[in-house]
Parts: C-alpha cells; structure tokens; sequence
C-alpha cells in the first residue's frame, strides 16, 4: 500500500515539474509580444506625446502585468530620485527582470543594447532605435514560438514518462 503512495507522489511530482517546464516555454513569446507592444507605446509617447522619460515609464508601466509592470514603474521611481541615470536604472531593473521572466540572453542582450540608447538622441533617432529593437526583439519571438511548437508537447510527456520510468525502476 505504502509503495503505491510512493509512485503515486514520485508521478505527481515529475508530472507537475514537466507541466511547468512546458508552462515557461510557452509563456516566453507572450512576454515578447506583451514587450513589443510596450515599446510601441513607448515610441508613441516619446514621438507623439513629447513625453519626457520617467513620465513615459508611468504611463505605459501602469497597465501592464507584473514583471513587466514593475520593471518600468521601478525605473520611473529610480528617475523621479534623481540619483541615476537613464541607462544605469535600466541596467538595475534589467537584471531583476532577467531573473524574473523565462527571457533568453539573447532577448537580455537586445534590450541592454536600447538601454544604452535611451535618453541619448533626439526623438527621430530614438524612434530609429526602438524600431531595431523591435526587429530584433520580432526574430526572437518567431524562435521563441518555433520553440514553443516544438518543446512544449514534449516537455509535458517528458514530465510524465520520467516519472514512470523512476516507479518502474524503484519497484
């Protein structure tokens, strides 16, 4: 009876840690679409509304989910003290939401390299920059969802057959 238990709780587990495997692969291309349409609002703040930075972080961090939300509404915060920069903030908050998101390096990098930028241009060179950035950040959504297509079915069985595999070899 104990031993029934035991596979049964070895099974559970290892299908809950595929089934959150399969949960991060496919959570990457929607927080690179959520990202995407953040920085177009944030082009239409700066080339439309004349909007200085720490303003345009407010507004487009307001209606956004957690951990996009705080990434821009915390470097608000850090631009409203006064006490950094527009690019060193960005770096800050770059690596907490390199830690908090399922977000490749490739994905860290492309947006370490637009931190560099913001501030620096006028609003024509800025405007140039997010539309790079948005290229950029366009090819790593098509590998993202080319992953998705791929690994997501997989990890859930992988999940399920490790677990089977752990019973069948502990009776």
């Amino acid at each position: 009876m104990m031993s029934w238990f035991g596979a049964a709780a070895i099974l559970s587990a290892t299908t809950i840690f595929g089934f959150e495997w399969a949960k991060r692969v496919r959570e990457r291309p929607k927080r690179l679409r959520e990202l995407k349409v953040t920085l177009q609002a944030l082009e239409a703040e700066i080339m439309y509304g004349s909007t200085p930075l720490s303003e345009a972080f407010q507004h487009i961090g307001k209606p956004l989910k957690e951990p996009l939300a705080s990434f821009f509404l915390t470097i608000s915060n850090l631009l409203n003290d006064g006490d950094l920069t527009v690019q060193e903030a960005w770096e800050c908050q770059l690596e907490v939401l390199a830690q908090e998101t399922s977000f490749k390096s490739g994905e860290i990098e492309v947006l370490r390299q637009f931190g560099s930028t913001l501030g620096r241009h006028d609003k024509e060179h800025q405007q140039k920059q997010i539309q790079l950035t948005l290229a950029h950040l366009n090819r790593e959504e098509k590998e993202a969802r080319d992953i998705q297509e791929r690994y997501e079915k997989m990890c859930k069985s992988l999940g399920v057959l490790l677990g089977l595999l752990i019973v069948i070899l502990l009776m």
